[in-house]
């Protein structure tokens, strides 16, 4: 496992600029260490002097002076590195997240099937809060020690030389040990990384089918199921807490053993007179600074082991070799030629158990298109094609301006509300700030008389099935109206809805049309099909038929 993976330098930011700064507050580190040892021999060297000489040396002030400058002046930058890493780990979260979350909104439901939605939510959630340690114990000791090593072996081998070749030929016994136990960890943790991902899913997944499951009475057979998964998971914890201890132990025992080699070598050299005071203390000062920062980047690593699994997951999605390996559409993303209409030319959509089209069809602004068909026949599918998220064969042409994106031109509203918690009008209106006359509006025309400000709950807890579909309406309606966009796809906008309800909807659909709107609702329901200008029955077998009625324009 690589200590610092390229690929987060390049996506992030701010990941680069806190390596940079963590390698400067390391220099003054360094320098503020290399002072203190100075300061102390000389300080040593002095008393002993004042002891012979019976006076107090005149550079006794300015030695004590400098020896507290430096100690403050460690201090400092042992804190000004403790923040940095504690806002950079809470800025690069904040980036990776957002870009993880803006690129699967750019691959689309398709690429997000095929992986597991707890094991996504928990690599973005717990997993990434895992890089505080990363970035607030590892990284900066990393770069301490890339820095501190080389220029305290350099300060010790000038203050003895001696001391410095035994120093450089222990060094290397701890990134042995730290390469051995590294690669004995790194499957432990990959292993418990895996453990976290599969808690959360079953803890998920008991959540989503929880209604069910009391219907038919498992609920029970759950707390269970979900108890054995997290033993596991401590069970595992505890194992790499007891690797991390082991490892600790033989890093320090090996540090230990060459500072001793050191000392004593100094101690001999000291009662032959071979071998200065100043010089002897100096470099028993800095000998166990100079194998301390290694020894700490092996003990942080393993700190950091969860931070490192969760980033190289996320970098794994976000790199561009597996998006393209992927086939994800970006068409969605890119922007259009100019259109007048919605054409759709030989438009079919290939999934596993059926090939759904070919569609060929111009509708132009003022037509209401209704996809009709079976449930699982493929209306959504389609619906996915046109907006650009799923891929195709054939064709889409969207109707709008040159030079804007597919999504820019497009308003969508899914069958399942995915209601948030927070009010209504943010709801509609997928802001904070939501314009509170346009809510209003848009409520209305989705038979909707609930006050805006009324608080729901995640997943429109607190309203019945109909009601947070009309909200899911009015949120397209919302955005229609605010963003002018030139094509509606709506997908069972009144499939939960009574006939008085439905009809108003339709209302709705048909003024989205007057007002010069392309408007393609995927329905079964019998009144919202006989709304439609054209229409396109998509059958079972995945056969599609388009017919126009008198009047519908192409």
């Amino acid at each position: 496992m690589k200590p610092l993976d390229p690929r987060l330098l390049r996506l992030s930011r701010t990941a680069r600029g806190f390596i940079v700064a963590a390698a400067g507050t390391g220099v003054l580190r360094t320098l503020a260490t290399i002072a203190i040892a100075w300061g102390i021999a000389a300080a040593v060297t002095l008393g002993v002097d004042a002891v012979h000489g019976g006076s107090v040396p005149a550079a006794s002030a300015p030695t004590l002076a400098l020896l507290g400058g430096a100690f403050v002046l460690r201090a400092v930058a042992a804190w000004a590195t403790d923040d940095l890493a504690s806002r950079a780990a809470a800025t690069v979260k904040s980036e990776l997240r957002a870009t993880v979350l803006a690129r699967a909104a750019e691959r689309g439901p398709a690429w997000l099937a095929e992986r597991s939605s707890a094991g996504f939510a928990t690599t973005l959630g717990p997993g990434l809060d895992a890089l505080d340690a990363y970035f607030g114990r590892y990284l900066p000791q990393l770069a301490l020690t890339a820095i501190a090593t080389p220029v305290l072996l350099v300060a010790i081998g000038l203050g003895d030389r001696t001391s410095g070749i035994i120093v450089l030929c222990a060094l290397p016994v701890i990134p042995v040990f730290m390469i051995l136990i590294g690669l004995a960890t790194q499957a432990l943790q990959r292993k418990q990384s895996d453990a976290l991902a599969k808690l959360g899913g079953a803890f998920t997944e008991a959540v989503e089918g929880l209604s069910t499951l009391k219907v038919f009475g498992r609920a029970r057979r759950q707390v269970g199921r979900i108890g054995t998964v997290t033993d596991e998971y401590r069970r595992g914890t505890l194992g790499v807490l007891r690797l991390s201890f082991v490892s600790g132990f033989a890093l320090e025992l090996a540090a230990s053993l060459s500072v001793a080699l050191v000392a004593v070598t100094i101690g001999i050299r000291l009662v032959d007179g071979s071998l200065g005071l100043g010089a002897a203390m100096f470099v028993l000062v800095l000998a166990p600074e100079a194998f301390a920062p290694i020894r700490q980047v092996g003990a942080d690593f393993h700190a950091a082991q969860d931070g490192v699994e969760a980033s190289a997951a996320v970098l794994d999605v976000l790199d561009d070799d597996v998006a393209g390996a992927a086939g994800t559409p970006a068409a969605a993303r890119v922007a259009a030629p100019a259109s007048d209409a919605l054409v759709l030319d030989g438009l079919t959509v290939r999934r596993p158990d059926v090939v759904i089209g070919p569609v060929d069809l111009r509708a132009a602004p003022g037509t209401v298109v209704v996809l009709a068909g079976p449930s699982g026949s493929g209306k959504s599918s389609l619906i996915a094609a046109i907006r650009g998220v799923l891929p195709h064969d054939g064709t889409v042409t969207v109707p709008g301006p040159a030079g804007t994106t597919r999504t820019a031109r497009t308003t969508w509203s899914d069958q399942r509300p995915r209601l948030v918690r927070g009010t209504i009008a943010e709801n509609v209106a997928l802001s904070a700030t939501p314009d509170d006359t346009d809510v209003r509006t848009a409520l209305a025309d989705a038979g909707l008389g609930l006050d805006p400000g009324l608080q729901v709950g995640s997943g429109g807890t607190g309203m019945s099935g109909g009601q947070a579909q009309r909200v899911a309406v009015a949120r397209a309606l919302y955005r229609a109206h605010r963003a002018g966009t030139p094509l509606v796809l709506l997908d069972e906008p009144t499939s939960a809805l009574d006939a008085e309800a439905e009809a108003r909807v339709i209302d709705a659909i048909r003024r989205l049309a007057n007002d010069g709107a392309v408007v393609v609702v995927a329905s079964h329901r019998p009144a919202v099909v006989a709304a439609a200008d054209v229409r396109v029955d998509v059958r079972t077998g995945g056969a599609v038929r388009v017919t126009r009625t008198n009047g519908a324009r192409a």
